[in-house]
């Protein structure tokens, strides 16, 4: 992590969020995290609130053998660590892909803004709501449907079905990306993608993918 910067430093940043989530951020203290830095550790007590104002972030877990599953991915203009604002343990881990600029709110600060702003007490709410429904989801898929499944919902989910005549390319995902969401091992997730590729469902280039026509729903 690199030392801390001044608000006046990221002017330009802060009036991209909306007033409430600006409001917030100026209660915290700027942080500079390079790439690949785990901000948040899974376990920890959680004391803090991220506003996210520069780069990108996902969310993940692993287990006792190292292996991992990706929750999803954070950009700048949000936030993240709002779930353990009770005092409890961190829910998940959470890395930056890139140089990231948070300003980390403190858990009094936090309170303090949602006395002060009831607005936001109920843009937080939402927030948990939303990302509670998105883990059900993962949850939901990853019992239910088989790996060849959870594969084709997370790439129609980047930018929805693809059709015969409309191509769509999906930029900066790897094999091992697509592995951690689905939870499964890159070299299966690998061979599924060469097999559809061999039957013309889709194109594999560096760090792309474009889906030439609507995924088969079995393979």
């Amino acid at each position: 992590m690199n030392a801390p910067s001044s608000f006046a430093d990221h002017e330009k940043l802060l009036i991209t969020l909306n007033p409430g989530l600006r409001a917030l951020a100026l209660r915290g203290s700027l942080r500079n995290y390079r790439k690949n830095t785990v901000v948040i550790t899974e376990g920890d007590v959680g004391e803090s609130l991220y506003v996210l104002l520069q780069g990108s972030v996902k969310v993940f877990a692993t287990d006792s053998e190292g292996r991992e599953i990706t929750y999803g991915t954070i950009e700048a203009g949000d936030y993240f660590g709002e779930m353990s604002l009770d005092g409890g343990p961190r829910s998940a881990s959470v890395m930056t892909l890139d140089a990231c600029t948070c300003s980390v709110v403190s858990r009094t600060a936090v309170r303090e803004h949602l006395a002060e702003e009831p607005e936001f007490a109920l843009d937080l709410v939402a927030q948990v709501i939303r990302r509670a429904r998105a883990a059900t989801e993962t949850a939901r898929s990853m019992a239910l449907l088989d790996v060849y499944g959870r594969v084709v919902s997370l790439l129609e989910s980047y930018e929805g079905p693809a059709t015969s005549n409309a191509p769509v390319a999906l930029q900066q995902i790897t094999h091992q990306d697509i592995a951690s969401r689905v939870g499964a091992s890159r070299e299966m997730v690998s061979r599924l993608l060469k097999d559809l590729e061999k039957g013309g469902y889709l194109e594999l280039g560096v760090k792309r993918i474009t889906l030439l026509k609507k995924l088969p729903a079995r393979w």
